[in-house]
């Protein structure tokens, strides 16, 4: 695409790590880069000192309408909601918007292979890359994981294969983002605090293959039937993936091996023995980068290696200790009901889950029959306090905490001989911490806090 933005006006909206990066790439490009954000002042005043060094203009407070209206090109960050009066007003004005994974896609050289769903995206894009570069490829992994997509431009060639984590926040604000391949892992209702409805999280989730054509793949959970439903309009070519051995096309399972099937016929990939996480959801999530491995033409040998040596991410299904014989789970990136739902059903009987955070929509009630299966007790923290306690408290015994050392504290107490400790939120953490990471860094530190000696603290994964 030729595109640019030399000596261009471009106000970069939101100084997070997509900001930042968006900051960095714009003045590679020699745009003149102003960075506005909401906040009175950066958090880290040494890249502030940094910036203006550097001669990027710092507007930080309120955002204005003439704010807006002085650039030629404005870039927002994925946690900044675009559904302002200062940003329709630019709009009006007829000033571009774009997100930074839009402005970094314009400059990359390789294809691109985008993965979004509502659960699994990061351990999903984490395997990927695994698999891709176990296989030869460079295949760097990017974009709501790890570095933001801008940060892969300057390393990008035609042989990159640039593997990229995508958020609805990201989808939103997208024009010409175009995946080769575009992995939908599935969809259930989230984030309905910034979309307003599932509807409209769909729709924007559906952007993901907008701009896709022919020529391109659309890899998507045939045991989801919302994804499916989503990705109809697609007009990419479909190679789909299922835990339910029915497909006659795709990546499936069969007598304990994870296969590659076409017209009938099935090739081995690898062997279930070899996948290390737990849980059913983590499997569908190893068949969806199998079946971008496929397509990228990696070997099963190379999908192996990379799947047995892969244990999974920090705050997904994590676990950090066994303490008297009490099991510490911490799934801090289980963030809405479903995601927080398959965590406790991962788990055998004897549970005590921590739930409560910033709620983002959907219905603690849709928890009540696995809680009442798997669950010993429920430990509520945050905003969400009442709304845990209204729709389950009448299920299994429950206790409210105002701190997250006070949670652990109360669900070991909670636990029975054998049990497990489970974080798994089902809510947003912007009430309590900075973000997920921060809320599951608290919980493994109250855990480690409590080693006296009886535990078995497990070695990082």
């Amino acid at each position: 695409m030729d595109f640019s933005v030399r000596n261009l006006n471009v106000t970069v909206v939101g100084a997070a790590r997509s900001g930042l990066a968006a900051v960095d790439l714009l003045q590679c490009q020699s745009a003149r880069v102003t960075l506005a954000d909401s906040s009175p002042q950066l958090a880290d005043e040494s890249r502030a000192a940094d910036l203006r060094a550097r001669g990027v203009r710092l507007e930080l407070g309120p955002h204005t309408r003439d704010q807006f209206l002085q650039a030629q090109l404005l870039v927002v960050s994925p946690g900044v909601p675009l559904e302002q009066p200062a940003f329709e007003q630019a709009r009006q004005a007829g000033v571009p918007i774009i997100g930074e994974l839009e402005l970094a896609s314009r400059w990359l050289r390789g294809p691109v292979i985008a993965i979004t769903g509502t659960k699994g995206k990061s351990t999903t894009t984490t395997l990927t890359s695994r698999m891709l570069t176990e296989g030869g490829l460079d295949a760097p992994a990017g974009g709501n994981i790890g570095d933001a997509l801008g940060a892969q431009v300057a390393l990008s060639t035609p042989a990159t294969h640039h593997v990229v984590e995508v958020s609805s926040f990201q989808l939103s604000a997208i024009e010409t983002f175009h995946p080769w391949i575009a992995v939908l892992l599935n969809l259930s209702p989230d984030h309905i605090d910034r979309h307003g409805t599932f509807e409209a999280y769909a729709a924007v989730k559906a952007r993901i293959f907008m701009n896709q054509t022919g020529a391109d793949w659309a890899v998507v959970n045939a045991d989801d039937p919302a994804a499916m439903a989503l990705a109809r309009g697609a007009r990419a070519r479909r190679f789909d993936y299922s835990l339910d051995g029915t497909l006659a096309d795709g990546v499936t399972v069969e007598q304990g091996v994870i296969v590659r099937r076409s017209g009938g016929i099935s090739a081995p990939l690898l062997p279930l023995g070899a996948v290390k996480l737990p849980g059913r959801h983590l499997l569908s999530d190893v068949l969806a980068a199998a079946a971008v491995a496929c397509l990228a033409g990696v070997p099963p040998d190379a999908m192996l290696r990379a799947v047995a040596g892969f244990h999974g991410l920090a705050h997904a299904l994590e676990r950090v200790a066994v303490i008297g014989g009490i099991t510490f789970i911490n799934d801090s990136k289980a963030t809405n009901i479903v995601s927080a739902r398959q965590s406790i059903d991962s788990c055998e009987t004897g549970v005590v889950v921590i739930l409560g955070g910033r709620h983002k929509g959907g219905r603690f009630e849709d928890l009540r029959d696995v809680v009442a299966h798997k669950c010993a007790g429920v430990v509520a923290i945050g905003e969400a306090q009442p709304l845990v306690r209204a729709a389950l408290a009448d299920v299994v015994p429950m206790q409210d905490a105002g701190t997250m050392g006070d949670a652990v504290q109360q669900a070991r107490a909670m636990a029975p001989a054998g049990g497990t400790v489970l974080l798994a939120p089902a809510c947003s953490s912007f009430d309590m911490f900075s973000d997920y990471s921060a809320r599951g860094r608290a919980f493994v530190e109250e855990v480690q806090r409590m080693n006296d000696g009886q535990s078995s603290v497990l070695a990082p994964r």
